[in-house]
Formats: C-alpha cells, structure tokens, sequence
C-alpha cells in the first residue's frame, strides 16, 4: 500500500494524535468514513444526464437553426 507499513502508520497516527488530541480523533474518522462512503456511491450511481437527441429535433433539423 503506497510503501507504508505498520511502523510508519503508527507515527502518523502519532502526529494526527498530538495535533488534533483525542476527544477530535473520533470525529475526524467518521468524516472521513462518510465522505468514502459519499465518494463510492457517487462513483457507482448511473450517469443522471441524458444526452439523447429529441426525436422533434431529429425529424426538422431546419427549425432548430434559429
């Protein structure tokens, strides 16, 4: 994983430890729970946008020119 192992895991939990103190630890990961919960349901849902052409416009294309 990105060459990261357990030893330097541990020295960033560390830091992340001694900058924000404990009682922010637990917010500060279900935020960032949520917002890779947020980020594989965006990247699994269907595109919304529908970029078909109209059958009208497909059927008088002199009308749509103005």
């Amino acid at each position: 994983m990105f060459g990261i192992g357990i030893p330097e895991l541990i020295i960033i939990l560390v830091i992340v430890l001694i900058i924000f103190g404990a009682n922010k630890l637990p917010e500060i990961g279900s935020g960032m729970g949520r917002a890779i919960r947020n980020f594989k349901k965006a990247t699994s849902e269907p595109e919304e946008i529908d970029v078909t052409p109209d059958k009208q416009s497909e059927d008088n294309p002199e009308k749509n020119r103005s």
